[in-house]
């Protein structure tokens, strides 16, 4: 069994609030073995925000939505990305190694992030299924949706190499920011 993300969507909302509520249940019956999942919109405000509607952590740990690998993921679709892609890829670091990083690590929060387009509600779910017929059955058969699964330790390492990324850009701006600020007093 390998833990996936699982990104779930419908052409309406509510039928992403059924469900979580319908996932909960194949997760208590112990038909999947579920970490965390959340309701997520994608909204067009201040360019691409997903912000998370509902969430459950099924682990005990008490984990927020916010301090949640999802919150983590779902942080890097319409927060960090873009300015990782536009100091990158853009003339403040300007090498081509640079831009080839930061285009390997928007790959997967691209794609991911257009499997709920904007306007509308999905879920998230990240889990690990001895059988996904009954996921698959409530999804497709039953609910009319669409699932992409994708390895977790695939994204697992583009978050990871997004927060490197994330630490570069910081310091990279606050040495150019320095440098600037010298200039000007000479």
């Amino acid at each position: 069994m390998v833990k996936k993300v699982i990104i779930i969507n419908f052409e309406t909302e509510s039928l992403s609030y059924q469900a979580f509520s319908e996932i909960k249940k194949l997760h208590s019956s112990r038909v999947i073995k579920g970490e965390q999942m959340a309701v997520i919109t994608h909204t067009a405000t201040e360019g691409h925000q997903f912000t998370i509607d509902d969430f459950i952590d099924f682990t005990g740990n008490l984990h927020s939505s916010k301090d949640s690998f999802i919150g983590m993921l779902i942080g890097f679709f319409g927060g960090v990305l873009p300015m990782l892609l536009g100091w990158f890829a853009g003339s403040m670091i300007g090498g081509y190694k640079d831009a080839k990083e930061t285009i390997a690590a928007n790959g997967i929060f691209e794609y991911v992030g257009k499997q709920i387009k904007v306007g509308e509600t999905g879920l998230i779910l990240i889990a690990t299924e001895e059988d996904n017929r009954p996921l698959n059955s409530l999804i497709f058969q039953q609910l009319h949706g669409q699932i992409e699964r994708i390895d977790f330790t695939e994204v697992e390492q583009e978050v990871q190499d997004a927060q490197a990324l994330q630490e570069q850009v910081k310091e990279t701006a606050k040495k150019q920011w320095n440098q600037r600020q010298q200039e000007k007093k000479e």
